[in-house]
């Protein structure tokens, strides 16, 4: 559920950003906040209630390979939700309500989403056994927070008092942005090692090719966004050299990204051919892409090119028609309990899932 949070989260912030000025998008914008942020007060509520009364249940979900993954999720989902606050809330609820919610919502975000990427990756290598094909884009949902703490912490920046605090905001904004970066780098040559010597996998599977554009577009967010308020706390040269590296760094991994999109298409188009049945990966459709169209916006606001002024445009109408299907499909599936069953087990077989066991203790 948090997963469909924070995906849904990514088309409220990208609707507030997007340089054109279409009649009743901000108010659309706007309806998609609240719904994700009373979503938000829902699971809140829901995951204390797990861990209490359904305690085995959730040490559960810590102990499996595959949903330990989505640990992620739910920093993201926070972090998303208080960046909508500071984009959209102003004109509703007033610019100090606003902020307040951000203040909240972005350091719990942040430190869940920090512990997400050390306990996960940890539980990996000292409890998990992973074979050569185990590699599937929600490796990098656990890494991916601390990059969307990055974007989102600039919009904080400015309304910082000036000195030290905003300059420690900042600079550890940075430090979770090279954090996030280096670990994906680290796992997208392993994605793409094992598409290349192992087959694309299990059909369910194939969405979850489109989490790599998470990370990608992300960081190309975070680097513009960073560098458009480093001059509000770090002095000259290296205010100006941060606003240049978001150009420098986002147009080559803009490339990157569109090389991965197109082939995630093509795979994605070969396994809807073969039968791709429905399922909860297919949100991994709407947020990365989510992450590509606020990058773009970014960089179309650095260079002022039309040609990426016109991609994000292009790239937002997409992602609000992936939203929106698979938001049916998930309502449906819902109200039909077809996605609230409990997994049988052959839904952990090695043919339906990465072929992860833990470890004898």
């Amino acid at each position: 559920p948090s997963t469909t949070l924070f995906r849904s989260g990514i088309v409220a912030t990208a609707a507030a950003t997007l340089p054109v000025h279409w009649p009743g998008l901000r108010v659309f914008g706007t309806v998609i906040w609240l719904l994700a942020a009373t979503w938000l007060a829902v699971l809140a509520v829901a995951e204390v209630i797990h861990w209490t009364r359904y305690r085995p249940a959730a040490l559960g979900h810590a102990r499996n390979p595959v949903m330990v993954q989505f640990y992620g999720a739910l920093p993201m989902a926070m972090l998303t939700v208080g960046a909508g606050a500071l984009l959209l809330g102003p004109a509703l609820i007033g610019a100090h309500a606003a902020l307040v919610i951000d203040a909240v919502l972005w350091p719990l975000g942040t430190l869940t989403g920090l512990a997400s990427s050390l306990a996960v990756p940890y539980l990996m290598i000292t409890r998990l056994r992973i074979t050569p094909d185990g590699a599937f884009g929600g490796w990098l949902m656990p890494v991916v927070p601390p990059m969307v703490s990055a974007a989102t912490g600039a919009l904080l920046v400015p309304h910082l008092p000036a000195g030290q605090v905003r300059l420690t905001m900042l600079l550890a904004c940075y430090a979770m942005f090279g954090l996030s970066l280096i670990a994906s780098l680290v796992l997208i040559p392993q994605i793409w090692q094992r598409l290349v010597q192992h087959s694309v996998g299990p059909a369910a599977l194939v969405p979850t090719l489109w989490i790599v554009l998470g990370p990608l577009g992300q960081s190309i967010t975070a680097a513009n966004l960073l560098g458009g308020v480093a001059g509000l706390a770090i002095p000259h040269p290296y205010a100006a050299a941060f606003a240049v590296f978001g150009v420098v760094y986002g147009v080559p991994v803009w490339g990157f990204a569109a090389l991965w999109a197109a082939l995630a298409t093509a795979l994605t188009v070969r396994a809807a051919r073969q039968r791709l049945p429905f399922s909860l990966t297919w949100w991994s459709f709407t947020f990365p892409v989510g992450t590509c169209v606020t990058g773009t916006i970014a960089l179309a606001g650095h260079t002022g090119a039309d040609a990426f002024r016109w991609a994000a445009v292009a790239l937002y109408l997409g992602l609000v028609a992936a939203w929106l299907l698979v938001s049916v499909r998930t309502v449906r599936g819902g109200w039909r309990g077809t996605l609230l069953r409990a997994a049988s087990p052959a839904a952990n077989h090695a043919d339906e899932v990465p072929r992860l066991t833990p470890v004898a203790e």
